[in-house]
């Protein structure tokens, strides 16, 4: 009984990392295309200009050369730091401003209709 019993943690346990690896891999992917987008238009404009001055070294492969590593580098940055917060303990579901993972709506928001003062009063009679 021991036995199952300890598998079924290790089971739900590693579960839970891929889960919130996976999690944090998503959400930091969103996070660099649209809060990085400055960040992205400067190193497409660094990687052009590395692309045309590797172009006399390197006739054929330039362009593959500097695309193929400014993609693998912000890839491998995501990934790393998706597995950096998940092997440190830091669960999505924790962090205060990923609040659209606890699936409850923000109290803060309280949606006010421009008819409610019409109709109100007649639901209520």
């Amino acid at each position: 009984m021991e036995l199952t019993t300890r598998e079924n943690f290790a089971k739900s346990y590693s579960l839970a990392m891929v889960k919130s690896f996976l999690i944090w891999t998503f959400t930091l992917g969103v996070c660099l295309l649209v809060v990085g987008f400055p960040l992205i238009v400067l190193m497409v404009t660094i990687g052009s200009l590395l692309a045309i001055a590797l172009q006399s070294i390197l006739p054929v492969s330039a362009v593959l050369l500097v695309a193929g590593s400014l993609i693998s580098i912000n890839v491998s940055a995501v990934v790393l730091g998706a597995a950096v917060l998940t092997f440190n303990g830091v669960h999505p579901e924790e962090v205060r401003w990923l609040n659209w993972l606890h699936g409850e709506p923000d109290a803060l928001h309280t949606s006010v209709y421009a008819a409610c003062p019409l109709t109100c009063d007649l639901l209520a009679k």
